[in-house]
């Protein structure tokens, strides 16, 4: 079963490439990377094979696939990752619902790191099938409202 999701994964990641889009469109909520700004839009790409990367006007992340550990989505942000995130109270009032991917990773100093997106529900399933596949994780699943919007 997992050889079948690391294939279709791959697949995807072909086709993806093919039809010239890598990724997703994303914010950066938060997490403990001081180096990003917080409410940065940009672009997570997966098509490079050996990183994850974010790429915004005002900076370009590039974390090592084998480096991530943690694969998060859901559409509510949990409170274990917020400790190191601020918030603001306008995002806490929205109502239409909203996907997040939460990628954790350790550092070049073996510290345990986290970044919180917030991502387009349209692109979101190409980029959890990619990660899956790049990284060797299982995306964790919130709840399974989360799951089934994750897995279509």
């Amino acid at each position: 079963m997992r050889t079948l999701v690391l294939a279709f994964g791959l697949f995807a990641l072909t086709a993806a490439a093919t039809a010239g889009h890598s990724g997703s469109r994303a914010e950066y909520i938060g997490g403990t990377r001081p180096d990003i700004p917080s409410d940065s839009s940009g672009d997570i790409d997966v098509a490079d094979s050996t990183y994850f990367i974010f790429l915004s006007k005002h900076t370009q992340v590039k974390v090592p696939y084998e480096r991530i550990n943690l694969l998060e989505y859901g559409q509510k942000v949990d409170r274990r990752y917020l400790a190191a995130v601020v918030i603001s109270p306008l995002f806490m009032l929205a109502k239409k619902r909203q996907h997040f991917l939460t990628v954790g990773f350790q550092d070049d100093d073996g510290h345990q790191q986290a970044m919180v997106f917030r991502v387009d529900k349209s692109d979101i399933r190409l980029t959890l099938v990619a990660l899956e596949a790049r990284t060797g994780q299982q995306v964790q699943y919130q709840d399974d409202e989360a799951r089934m919007a994750g897995k279509g």
